[in-house]
C-alpha cells in the first residue's frame, strides 16, 4: 500500500472511484507514482488567518484507534492526521525527512543488535499539556508486540521483532532494541503509522475501546472540537497547546457524506476539496468556476481477495489461482481509467506501485485457456447451463463489495470474464457504515472488493495482510498463506540492505500471487476536485501535508 506506500496498510471502502465513460478532454495524467504533488503550494505570507477547510467522508468512525482492527480505515486516519504524532513527512517522491515538531532526532545507532534512538522535542505535549515521553512509545511497542492477543491489533508493524523499549538520557529519549532485524524501522511512527498516547495503549480494554466515541489525547496542530455522530460531522480547532507554526485555519470540518454526494457539494460550494472518482466528477469539476482540478498519481489501490479459510468454496489455492488467470485485469484498467489516464496499466505487484523503486510485473498474466484446463484438471466439469460443478457443488462465488456503481461495473467485467470460463459470479452490494467490521473482516464473502491506502514505508505491512497466522489475523482477511510465505516474508523484513530487500519483496509478491491470494487491479489516479483559492492541499503523491500550512489565499 505505504507505499512509497505501506507500514500500515489502510483500508478504504470507496474511496478510489473511477468510471467508465468516455471523455473529449485529454487525459488528466499517468497512473505512474513518481516525485510530482499538486497542491498549489504558497508560502505561509500568502494566506489570509483563519477560514474553516470543509472535507467529506463516507462514514463516521467506528473506532478511532487507528492501530486497532476496527479503526483500520483510511478515511479514519485521514481524520486524525492533523490531530496525531509522526516521526518523519515525506515529500512527493518518498523521501523522509525527521518530524521535527515532535522529534529532534531519530537514528539507527546500532545494528547488531538493530537498536533505534527517538529524541523527542523537549516542547511536544499531548493536549491535555502532558509531556510526551518515552512510556508512550513503549506502551505502543508492548501492545503492538503480538505478545498479548487481547490487544486487537490491525498491524504489528515490526514491534513483533523488538526485544525492549527502555529510557534513554531522559524522559525524553526512548531507545528501542530489536530481537529481530526490521527493514522498515523508520516506518513504526511514520505515514499512516502514528504515536498514541500511552493511556490509550496500556491494556487490552483501553486499546480497543477506550476511543470508540472520540479520539482523547491528541498533539498536533488541531484538536477535536466537537463530534456530532447523529449529523455526521467532526470539528477540529486550532491546538492551543501546540508549540509549532500557527495553524493558518481556524478549522477544519469533516461530513459524512454519501460518495455520490461529494462533487455536488463542492459546485454547491458546501465542501473545499474532495477525491474524484470518474470521467463525469473530472468533467464536472473543470466545469465549475472558482473550482481546480489537481492530480498526482496517489498510493491508494483497488484489489480484487478471495477467501481461502478452510471449508469455504475457494479453499483449494489451485482453484483461486485459476480463476485469478481468467480475469483481465489489463481491461478493468482501460476502462476504468478511460479519459483519466494517458496510458492505463493493471497494478501488476501486491507489495509496490508503479513508478516506485522496486515495482516489477510479478503477475501470472491473463490466460482464460489455462485457466479452463486448470479447472478441468482439479474436477471442476461445466454442466448443462455452461456452469462447472463438483462433488454437487455449483461453481459460483459472492463477489462483495461497497455499494458504489463503479465498483458494480467492476463486478461485472470480472463476472463476464468468469462466466466464459465456467464460473458464475453474484454481485452483492453493502453499504459503507461498518463494512468493514461487519463484512471484510468476519470474512462474509467468497471474493471482495476494497482499496488500500498507504504510504512511503512497503514492507511493514506484507505480514500484515500477506502472512497468515491463524490466531492473528490482522487484515489477511481471506485467510490464506504458507508457512514458505511467512519464512520468505521473514527473511524480507530482516534484512537491512535496501537493495536486497526489495528483491526478496519481490519473491513474497510472486509468491502471493502464486498461492491466489488476491489480485491488485489499478492504483489511484490522484484527481481531487479543489476550491481555487484553497492552497497547500490537493493532490499530494506521496507527501505528507503541513497542516499549518493549509489555508485560503489573501
Amino acid at each position: 500500500m505505504r507505499k512509497t506506500r505501506c507500514a500500515a496498510l489502510l483500508l478504504t471502502a470507496g474511496l478510489l472511484v473511477a468510471g467508465c465513460g468516455g471523455s473529449t478532454e485529454a487525459p488528466t495524467g499517468s497512473a505512474i507514482i513518481g516525485n510530482s504533488a499538486d497542491i498549489n503550494p504558497h508560502p505561509r505570507d500568502d494566506l489570509r488567518d483563519g477560514g474553516n477547510l470543509r472535507l467529506a467522508v463516507t462514514s463516521f468512525p467506528v473506532n478511532w484507534n487507528t492501530l486497532q482492527v476496527d479503526g483500520n480505515d483510511g478515511e479514519i486516519m485521514d481524520s486524525i492526521r492533523p490531530l496525531m504524532p509522526r516521526a518523519f513527512d515525506t515529500d512527493a517522491a518518498g523521501n523522509l525527512t525527521v518530524n521535527h515538531d515532535y522529534f529532534t532526532d531519530v537514528q539507527l545507532t546500532s545494528t547488531d543488535p538493530q537498536v533505534v534512538t527517538y529524541t523527542i522535542n523537549p516542547k511536544a505535549v499531548w493536549s491535555d499539556g502532558s509531556p510526551i515521553t518515552w512510556e508512550d512509545i513503549a506502551s505502543e511497542a508492548n501492545a503492538l508486540s503480538g505478545k498479548d492477543k487481547r490487544f486487537l491489533i490491525a498491524i504489528a508493524n515490526g514491534f513483533d521483532r523488538v526485544r525492549k523499549v527502555e529510557r534513554g538520557v531522559d524522559d525524553r529519549q526512548a531507545v528501542i532494541t530489536f530481537d529481530k532485524h526490521f527493514a522498515d524501522w523508520r516506518g513504526q511512527f511514520a505515514g499512516n503509522a502514528t504515536l498514541f498516547p500511552k493511556q490509550v495503549t496500556r491494556d487490552p480494554d483501553s486499546f480497543n475501546t477506550s476511543l470508540l466515541n472520540g479520539i482523547g489525547l491528541t498533539a498536533g496542530p488541531f484538536v477535536v472540537q466537537s463530534t456530532d455522530k447523529t449529523q455526521g460531522r467532526i470539528v477540529l480547532a486550532r491546538n492551543p497547546k501546540w508549540w509549532g507554526a500557527t495553524p493558518k485555519l481556524d478549522t477544519i470540518t469533516v461530513s459524512v457524506l454519501d460518495r455520490t454526494a461529494w462533487v455536488p457539494a463542492l459546485q454547491n460550494k458546501e465542501l473545499d476539496a474532495a477525491l474524484l472518482g470518474d470521467i463525469n466528477d473530472v468533467q464536472n469539476v473543470r466545469n465549475t468556476p472558482g473550482m481546480d482540478l489537481r492530480h498526482a498519481p496517489g498510493n491508494r489501490w483497488r484489489h480484487f481477495t478471495f477467501n481461502g479459510a478452510p471449508g469455504s468454496i475457494l479453499a483449494d489455492p489451485a482453484l483461486r489461482v485459476a480463476i485469478s488467470k481468467a480475469i483481465d485485469r489489463q481491461r478493468i484498467a482501460v476502462t476504468v481509467q478511460n479519459g483519466l489516464s494517458a496510458n492505463p496499466q493493471a497494478l501488476n505487484n501486491h507489495v509496490y506501485l508503479q513508478g516506485q523503486n522496486g515495482y516489477r510485473d510479478n503477475s501470472l498474466g491473463f490466460d482464460p485457456d489455462a485457466a479452463a484446463r486448470e479447472l478441468d484438471a482439479i474436477g471442476w466439469r461445466r454442466d448443462g447451463d455452461g456452469t462447472r460443478s463438483k462433488d454437487g457443488r455449483k461453481l459460483v462465488i459472492r463477489d462483495v463489495m461497497y455499494n458504489d456503481p463503479t465498483w458494480v461495473d467492476i463486478a461485472k467485467m470480472i463476472q463476464a470474464d468468469l462466466a466464459k470460463v465456467g464460473v458464475g459470479l453474484t454481485i452483492d452490494t453493502r453499504p459503507g457504515a461498518r463494512y468493514f467490521t461487519d463484512v471484510i473482516q468476519p470474512g462474509d464473502f467468497d471474493v471482495c472488493q476494497f482499496t488500500f491506502q498507504g504510504d512511503a514505508f512497503p514492507l511493514g505491512s506484507v505480514p500484515q495482510i500477506w502472512g497468515y497466522y491463524p490466531d492473528d489475523v490482522q487484515a489477511n482477511y481471506g485467510r490464506i498463506g504458507s508457512p514458505e510465505l511467512n519464512e520468505l516474508i521473514d527473511k524480507t523484513l530482516s534484512e537491512l540492505d535496501p537493495q536486497k530487500a526489495i528483491e526478496l519483496a519481490n519473491q513474497v509478491d510472486r509468491k502471493v500471487f502464486e498461492e491466489g491470494h488476491s489480485l491488485p487491479l489499478t492504483q489511484s489516479e490522484g484527481n481531487y476536485g479543489v476550491r481555487s483559492e484553497l492552497a497547500n492541499y490537493g493532490a499530494p503523491g506521496l507527501a505528507s501535508y503541513d497542516y499549518t500550512l493549509i489555508g485560503f489565499l489573501k
